[in-house]
């Protein structure tokens, strides 16, 4: 069996992947094996996966039909997987060439469950820059890429509280705990002991799944290692900018997330992780999917966005904002939701 388990979903990415897999070659640790699940590509993605799996048995193919998304297809994965541990790395995307050998390193050491690190910050807004420059965006390489790393100097903070780190909020740069803040959902940035996860699904047919799913690992309260080192390489989505319908899906992702994750916490969290969770990540969500709305033009739209509001107002979600600003995010969810609504809570 693999110490580490990779998991790509793959999409119509035949313009990134090869990029993408000969990171998991270039990796200074081999003891791994990558399920790349392919989400019923069009293009030639498939094609270059057999390749790989056909140069190196460490590539397992796992095939849709049609396409399911990345819930299903990273559920899928996690199924197959034989690793101690699982890394999730996105098929338009690459890692650092010592990501394994550092994560994998650090979780023996401090015998933690998630390893935490973080990605590459200038990378993105360069290609982004480029792009609306005309400038080419292939073929970049990012800084930092060839610097080589001592794992075991490579500082660190070690913590069986993950809710005093994790966040979604906006912290100023004079904030002592700024460096081993664990931010954003993304589940790319962290390696996970698969037994911990194995039984945390994605939510199927939703935007913005890891918010839910990084809520309940959180929720498992893991030993973590905190290593703010940017090991990870993200490229933005040119083709991604939202029309009406992806904002509508978007904004119902993210109610989705923000209910199941709520009516969890609800049955299985103490007090403290209820508190810290709703202040770090569920009412930056309820801002994300109230900001939404602007997008709405249509009447059906706006009832289904009220509707949500309304459902998200009736099981609790939206009692007791934590400040000043939150209480009058909901003073604005009440007045766009109005009297129609027969659960606002004055």
């Amino acid at each position: 069996m693999p110490k580490i388990s990779v998991i790509i979903p793959v999409y119509n990415v035949e313009k990134y992947l090869r990029r993408c897999l000969d990171s998991l070659l270039s990796q200074t640790f081999s003891d791994w094996n990558a399920i790349c699940v392919n989400d019923g590509s069009t293009g030639t993605s498939g094609e270059i996966l057999s390749e790989y799996a056909a140069r190196d048995s460490r590539f397992v193919v796992i095939t849709n039909t049609g396409r399911a998304g990345p819930s299903v297809a990273r559920n899928m994965g996690m199924a197959a997987a034989t690793g101690d541990y699982i890394l999730f790395v996105d098929g338009d995307d690459f890692i650092h060439p010592q990501t394994m050998e550092i994560t994998y390193f650090l979780a023996m050491r401090d015998g933690t469950d998630v390893v935490s690190f973080t990605y590459n910050r200038n990378y993105r807004p360069k290609l982004m820059l480029r792009h609306k420059l005309g400038l080419k965006t292939d073929g970049i390489e990012p800084r930092g890429i060839l610097r080589r790393y001592n794992p075991a100097r490579v500082a660190t903070l070690v913590t069986d509280d993950i809710f005093k780190y994790a966040t979604e909020q906006t912290h100023n740069a004079f904030n002592p705990r700024r460096k081993w803040l664990i931010k954003h959902c993304q589940v790319w940035k962290n390696l996970y002991r698969r037994d911990l996860i194995s039984d945390i699904k994605f939510i199927d047919g939703i935007l913005y799944e890891d918010f839910p799913w990084w809520s309940a690992v959180m929720l498992k309260n893991p030993r973590v290692t905190i290593a703010p080192l940017p090991l990870y390489y993200y490229r933005p989505n040119f083709g991604g900018i939202f029309l009406s319908a992806g904002q509508m899906n978007a904004f119902c992702g993210i109610c989705v997330g923000i209910k199941d994750t709520f009516l969890l916490y609800q049955k299985n969290a103490s007090q403290y992780q209820n508190q810290q969770w709703a202040k770090n990540f569920k009412w930056y969500f309820i801002k994300w999917a109230f900001g939404k709305i602007k997008h709405f033009t249509s009447a059906a739209d706006l009832k289904i966005a009220r509707d949500w509001f309304c459902d998200l107002n009736k099981c609790g979600a939206l009692d007791t904002p934590p400040n000043k600003k939150r209480k009058k995010l909901r003073r604005k969810i009440n007045k766009f939701i109005g009297k129609d609504c027969k659960h606002v809570k004055r």
